[in-house]
This record gives C-alpha cells, sequence and structure tokens, in this order.
C-alpha cells in the first residue's frame, strides 16, 4: 500500500506541536547546581602519597597532557650491612586540560591508584595557557573523589582475603594451643603419690 502523499510532513508537524504545547523544563545552573551520577568523569584528582613516578600515566596518554618531573634521592640502609636504596621523588606533575581528552587511560594504567576521577566540573579560565593544573590542585580535587560504590554483597569473596582469613585462623588456632593452660596435662612423676 502506498504512503498517503504529506503523511510525514503531517507527523513531523504533530512533533512540533507536541513539543511547543509541553512545559519547558531548564536547569537554573549556575544558581542551582546540576544532579550529577555518583561516578561523573570531571576532572582527574592526583594521591600523591600513591605516586611512584613510573610515568606509565605520561607514556600511555594519547594526547601528551601529562607532566611529570622527579629526582632520585639516596635512602640509607634499614638495617645494618645492608645496602643504600634509591628511590624517586616527586617534583611535579601537571595535567593540561586543555589538552586531555578526558579517556580515562592514565587512571586505568596507574598501577598504584595515584589517579581518580572526581565530579568536579568548574574549572573554566579565562586564559588557556591556566588550564594546565600543577600538583597542587589536582591534590585538592582528590578530597572529592566519591567513595567506591559497595561490593555486591552476594558475590564471592576474593581469593586473596580467603587465604589471608584462612592463614590467621590457623595462626589463631595455634596461639590458642599454645595459650592452654599447662593444668590439664599431667607430667609424668607427678601423679604418683
Amino acid at each position: 500500500m502506498a504512503p498517503i502523499p504529506g503523511s510525514g510532513l503531517a507527523k513531523g508537524l504533530a512533533v512540533t506541536l507536541r513539543t511547543m504545547t509541553r512545559k519547558s523544563v531548564t536547569e537554573q545552573y549556575p544558581d542551582a547546581l546540576p544532579d550529577l551520577p555518583p561516578r561523573t568523569r570531571g576532572v582527574i584528582g592526583l594521591f600523591e602519597e600513591n605516586c611512584t613516578v613510573c610515568m606509565l600515566c605520561a607514556r600511555e596518554c594519547p594526547d601528551w597532557c601529562i607532566y611529570i618531573d622527579s629526582h632520585k634521592e639516596t635512602v640509607p640502609a634499614a638495617a645494618p650491612g645492608g645496602r643504600e636504596r634509591s628511590r624517586n621523588v616527586l617534583d611535579r606533575f601537571a595535567i593540561d586540560f586543555s589538552l586531555c581528552m578526558y579517556c580515562g587511560i592514565c587512571i586505568e594504567v596507574c598501577p598504584f591508584d595515584a589517579l581518580f576521577w572526581s565530579p568536579e566540573f568548574e574549572y573554566a579560565e579565562t586564559d588557556i595557557r591556566d588550564l594546565t593544573h600543577e600538583r597542587d590542585k589536582l591534590r585538592e580535587w582528590m578530597w572529592t573523589v566519591p567513595a567506591p560504590p559497595a561490593l555486591d554483597p552476594r558475590a564471592e569473596e576474593p581469593k586473596e582475603l580467603a587465604a589471608a582469613r584462612k592463614s590467621a585462623e590457623k595462626l589463631a588456632a595455634a596461639r590458642a594451643a599454645e595459650a592452654e593452660p599447662a593444668t590439664d596435662r599431667v607430667e609424668p612423676g607427678e601423679g604418683e603419690a
């Protein structure tokens, strides 16, 4: 059956009329902040204590917008006769948000959980050169990172936790066996009169 001529035009006008008669809903931003989903990708927060300056985030970034500077420090031996160790110390950690495409690769590849998504989204600047945020600003955003979602109570326990729990139970049982009172045991020659 052939379509009626002009039916597409009538459908389009019907959609327009329906939309025109509805009340519009306008968010009154910035007076009223929007309701964002809990795990919104806003900016990247840095937990500096976890950063080992491994440079994985900077190497994997497709935009090369992460700048890291560091130096090596020698740590004295922990025990006499041990050898000195060297470790990297973070001097600069900056992200240029004018280049960042918010892909999250840096957060995914960080082996020490030093980078997190923060829901902060109000960081606009009047000059594009001011969009390079240093580690102090990234650390401030770290405190706005929401807690991770709770684990499913029906989920299987991780193998690491199960192994740790078993070894703790064995250790507690061994300590309890050692702490049994000596009165239950009869020493040879003690019971003879």
